[in-house]
């Protein structure tokens, strides 16, 4: 799956929040302040190149809808992530936000619970 640009991104979160949407749909969601009509129009094209976007014609409009899911996407952009900065390794990564200090105890428990019930999970599933 290609990465987005950030301009891209910011306009697939707006698709994925309306689910569908003309152009002046998408402007209405941006914050101030509001790009062009064409630079939207020009991103929402290439979103479409790229096979994230697709839309339904109403004569001279367009109705654009995402055919990426954000979860998919998230993935995706994840596991980029975690190549590129912790060396292809979720360990590295989960370990290297544990020693942050900016996590509160609370966060880091939660993070534990998660993992624990996941494993459980899991352990559930390969006995079945």
């Amino acid at each position: 799956m290609k990465q987005l640009t950030k301009a891209e991104e910011q306009i697939m979160f707006v698709l994925w929040a309306l689910e569908k949407g003309f152009v002046k749909d998408i402007i209405d969601q941006l914050p101030k302040p509001k790009p062009a009509y064409n630079t939207v129009s020009t991103i929402v094209r290439i979103l479409e190149k790229k096979g994230f976007v697709d839309h339904n014609s109403y004569g001279n409009s367009y109705e654009y809808f995402p055919v990426v899911q954000k979860k998919d996407y998230t993935k995706a952009f994840l596991k980029n992530f975690v190549r590129d900065y912790f060396s292809d390794s979720f360990t590295e990564m989960v370990s290297f936000f544990a020693k942050d200090k900016d996590m509160s105890l609370d966060e880091l428990e939660e993070i534990k619970n998660r993992i624990i019930e996941e494993i459980n999970k899991q352990k559930k599933d390969e006995h079945e």
